[in-house]
């Protein structure tokens, strides 16, 4: 995929060493000439310097070829002039960094196809870190609506030895969460587990669920006994 990144800040720059390591075809766009040269040199990618609004500068970019488009500009008034222009020329894909929520409906309406808040994501956590020290990581989705955990599954458990088939079934399982990986021991790869699938002690789950369960998800996975309803 060949996918247009404008903005050569810090966001800018990590997203583009991700896409580049993924093998992705990077361009970048930045008015400031030592971040282009950064991203040549450094990153391996094609660097356009001038103004991420500028049609002239989109088009030597390659915008009409672009597959995707994420616009991290430092302001959310130029990131709405730039997905207007990119749903112009035709990009399928793009994506906008948010600051100041006020700007979330404008940028849906422009045709941003997914809106990423860096500040509440990254207060969200931090929140979370403090909140549940036990999960080893935590990734949100669709603005927060959806969370996925990662938890290890400790020798006492309540799920030890249980298959998801049976956990699913159990009342207290928390409704709306779902068990999508499974890595039975560190150095074995991650899985995608079916309703016979037992949980081992020492192993590691994925779960997708709604922010609102995620105290009662923790304790039912990580509890010694049957969780009280």
């Amino acid at each position: 995929m060949y996918i247009l990144i404008c903005g050569a800040g810090l966001v800018g720059i990590s997203l583009a060493q991700k896409l580049v390591e993924l093998g992705h075809t990077v361009g970048m766009i930045d008015s400031d000439p030592n971040a282009c040269r950064y991203a040549r040199e450094q990153i391996g990618v094609m660097a356009f310097e001038g103004s991420a609004v500028s049609t002239d500068v989109l088009l030597e970019a390659g915008i009409r070829k672009a597959n995707a488009l994420a616009a991290v500009l430092r302001s959310d008034a130029l990131n709405l002039a730039l997905v207007t222009l990119a749903k112009h020329y035709g990009v399928s894909q793009i994506l906008s960094r948010l600051r100041h929520p006020d700007f979330a409906q404008p940028l849906r309406l422009s045709g941003a196809s997914h809106i990423i808040s860096t500040v509440d994501l990254s207060v969200s956590t931090m929140v979370n870190a403090i909140e549940y020290p036990q999960v080893e990581s935590m990734m949100h989705f669709e603005q927060g609506q959806i969370e996925v955990l990662k938890l290890s599954i400790a020798d006492n458990s309540y799920v030890a030895g249980r298959t998801l088939a049976q956990i699913a079934q159990d009342g207290k399982f928390p409704k709306g969460s779902l068990i999508i990986g499974y890595q039975p021991h560190p150095n074995e790869d991650l899985m995608i587990p079916n309703g016979s699938t037992m949980l081992e002690s020492g192993s590691t789950v994925l779960i997708a669920t709604k922010p609102g369960l995620l105290r009662p998800i923790i304790d039912f996975m990580q509890g010694s006994e049957s969780p009280k309803k």
